[in-house]
């Protein structure tokens, strides 16, 4: 069938992204076709757009989007037309009308969970999953900081963390994104602009430090969290918002405490079909249940993905982002 979708012949800035009319075949067997009501922005999509991360060109682009099953491939048992599924790890291509994904990879939403909701959960809260229940599986008691808090990943954190009882602790670039924050979970919000964040964890900690410190940011921020953490502390460096982490000195973790970093992606943390469930339903669960709310609040055309990655990538962004096609 005939779908609007966005393609990229070439790697750059958010101008490479082109809405073009393709041809979407009949799913193949283990797959099922999406008709989508939303579709997830991430920041990884501008990786793949620039191509820090390559793509195969020429290429769709995006990872998640929910919507209704259109059509079911050979073998496919669990998944019937008319259900509504969301997923969040691809394969490329979710910024269209529809498309073709493992059924595997999928997961059913309940009635209480809309569209732009499914769209906007799925990547950033398996992100959330498994950087609080594997990367480092955070426990009652524990002091955590979180990076961009007012972030798509960052705001689903803050609950998340303080549902676990963790103190949760949050970096942000401006007051309205303070307030976002404390809104979402966080107990205490440190805006980098106005306040130096070590010396600040310092206070709260009241000098012990930091177990775990979860960076999407990159390298603006790589020595900052480095010098939050406690020794054998880790750092989890998920993401780079501000450009790759370069040059590092294997000496500085011996210095500054005999520390850990490790550089998780998602994939890694999806190897089984057991794993993929466990993450997806856990997400669900806590969302059906309103321990983590999604906050959508940002809303584009799907032909308007080019604006939408600017704006992404200038911070004029808060919470998660949809494209509607």
């Amino acid at each position: 069938m005939k779908i609007k979708a966005i393609r990229i012949e070439k790697q750059g800035g958010p101008d490479v992204m082109k809405l073009e009319e393709i041809d979407l075949p009949a799913p193949g067997a283990g797959q099922i076709t999406v008709r989508h009501g939303a579709i997830g922005l991430n920041y990884i999509d501008t990786y793949h757009r620039s191509g820090l991360y390559p793509l195969k060109l020429p290429s769709g682009i995006g990872l998640e989007a929910a919507g209704t099953v259109e059509a079911v491939g050979e073998g496919v048992e669990s998944i019937q037309t008319g259900d509504r599924v969301a997923y969040g790890m691809g394969p490329v291509g979710a910024y269209a009308e529809a498309a073709n994904v493992p059924a595997m990879t999928v997961v059913k939403l309940t009635d209480d969970i809309a569209n732009e909701t499914g769209a906007a959960m799925m990547l950033k809260g398996i992100t959330a999953h498994y950087l609080l229940h594997s990367t480092y599986p955070v426990k009652r008691g524990d002091t955590i900081l979180f990076h961009a808090a007012a972030g798509g990943v960052g705001l689903i954190v803050g609950q998340w963390a303080k549902h676990l009882g963790a103190t949760v602790i949050g970096t942000v670039g401006s007051e309205a994104k303070a307030e976002l924050a404390r809104a979402h979970g966080y107990d205490h919000v440190i805006n980098y602009s106005e306040e130096n964040v070590v010396e600040r964890v310092k206070e709260i900690t009241g000098g012990k430090m930091l177990p775990v410190v979860y960076d999407g940011v990159g390298k603006d921020t790589f020595e900052i969290s480095l010098d939050c953490l406690a020794p054998r502390g880790l750092l989890a460096s998920f993401g780079n918002a501000s450009g790759p982490v370069e040059n590092f000195d294997l000496g500085l973790l011996n210095a500054k405490g005999s520390l850990f970093v490790t550089r998780p992606s998602m994939m890694h943390y999806l190897l089984s079909p057991e794993e993929i469930a466990w993450r997806m339903d856990d997400l669900v669960d806590v969302v059906s249940k309103g321990i983590v709310k999604i906050e959508v609040n940002q809303k584009y055309g799907l032909a308007d993905a080019v604006q939408a990655h600017k704006d992404l990538e200038s911070r004029k962004t808060t919470g998660s982002t949809v494209l509607i096609p």
